[in-house]
């Protein structure tokens, strides 16, 4: 048995908390909020196989670049001076390549299989009690030629890998979907795919490993981590020192800053996301992905989600009224008959995504640091990814032979 910290409690962190715990270690979670918010919980909650493109594929830098200077756009990079992120901005465009995009489809494929099984064993489980997890798909809306098109070529690299995929025509679509008008020509049915409400989980999962012994931490911030002969010695926080055995830095975007306490420097930007919840009966009982909007809709348990955007602005709560404006009118392009109001608006709330230059995470043990595990870096991932990641941290740490081969994920891996 060891004496495991995990820094971070977001759906990386308590997921390794889950396994670890079920291998037999000590566990103790620490993180600055008081975890009911952030990323982990105001995400689409897919988990999806489909989603097999890394964010880091040819065209994107291009792309963001000729955003850049529309707040309102769905991948914003605000014009900064950051040397971080300047280095950051060339690692992805290294990364943005064809052939590193084939490389990366099998081992993103992979990894979101183990975790949409893994949710099925925890919810079999019955350790967190009765959850949403349906396997209804994900449908992939469009309108255009063009975006038929793009899609249709992923959907046939999803169906080489094995995974269930078909087109619908409008009639089709007003057949699986027929409680909402749905403004679009078809749409490609990832089947594969399922969906969650974070919200849900994420209470359930910390009441669970807080009944099991693991020790949750709030409101408590790591300030310093000692290293002496290659191992973290010493965790210092805003409330308390801790001696672990072992690490696992699992902190989503503020990864990098506390990687940068250890001397290492973690290549990882903070990629905002937002979303609005609608209450009230909306009709929508498929998720789907609106093309043309760049932006996901989600049934949930007690009511309906809108999220999207990637907004690279360094790490800020900050609310751009004109990116929730953005969601809003994005959604009823799609479904004319919905119309989001102020008050839905105003309660909109943002998320802060760990990206990578590479658009794969960062999972591994650290070749400079012994006793430290990297868990993070999932972007728009990380709720799909969760367990997984969970279960293969837990398999490194207790020298188990781990589920995958997480070379691909190695967490001091060059980008040049």
């Amino acid at each position: 048995m060891k004496s495991i910290i995990i820094i971070g409690g977001g759906i990386v962190g308590l997921s390794t908390a889950y396994f670890l715990q079920k291998d037999g270690h000590q566990v103790t979670v620490i993180d600055k909020s008081d975890i009911t918010s952030g990323a982990s919980f105001v995400n689409a909650g897919y988990i999806t196989p489909s989603h097999i493109i890394p964010i880091a594929s040819p065209g994107m830098i291009s792309k963001g670049l000729k955003m850049m200077f529309n707040s309102a756009s769905p991948f914003y990079m605000k014009p900064r001076w950051d040397t971080d992120f300047f280095k950051w901005s060339w690692y992805f465009h290294k990364s943005a390549t064809k052939a590193k995009v084939e490389k990366a489809i099998p081992v993103i494929k992979d990894i979101n299989l183990l975790s949409r099984d893994l949710f099925e064993q925890i919810k079999a489980s019955g350790d967190l009690g009765e959850f949403q997890l349906e396997r209804k798909g994900l449908l992939m809306l469009y309108k255009t030629q063009k975006s038929y098109d793009h899609e249709m070529e992923i959907a046939q690299k999803v169906s080489f890998q094995g995974l269930e995929v078909r087109e619908l025509n409008k009639s089709q679509l007003n057949e699986i979907e027929p409680n909402i008008q749905i403004d679009a020509e078809g749409a490609i049915h990832y089947e594969c795919d399922g969906h969650t409400t974070p919200a849900e989980i994420m209470p359930k999962m910390v009441a669970y490993l807080i009944s099991v012994g693991v020790s949750i931490k709030t409101n408590e911030e790591v300030l310093d981590m000692n290293v002496v002969a290659n191992k973290v010695k010493e965790i210092r926080t805003s409330k308390a020192v801790y001696f672990p055995d072992e690490v696992v830095l699992a902190a989503g975007s503020w990864s990098g800053e506390l990687a940068k306490k250890l001397n290492f420097k973690l290549p990882l930007q903070a990629g905002k996301g937002y979303r609005i919840n609608v209450s009230r009966p909306t009709g929508i009982t498929m998720p789907a992905v609106l093309m043309e909007s760049s932006m996901a809709v989600t049934p949930m348990q007690g009511f309906t989600r809108f999220a999207g955007t990637m907004e690279f602005s360094g790490i800020n709560d900050y609310i751009r009224k004109e990116r929730v404006a953005a969601i809003a009118n994005g959604a009823k392009k799609f479904y004319p008959e919905l119309e989001i109001n102020a008050e839905e608006r105003a309660a909109a709330k943002t998320g802060m995504r760990p990206v990578t230059p590479d658009g794969l995470p960062y999972i591994g043990k650290s070749q400079q640091v012994k006793n430290l595990t990297y868990a993070t870096g999932h972007a728009m991932m990380g709720w799909s990814l969760g367990p997984a990641t969970g279960k293969l941290v837990s398999e490194l740490i207790s020298n188990k032979k781990t589920a995958m081969d997480l070379s691909p994920f190695n967490p001091e891996r060059k980008f040049n």
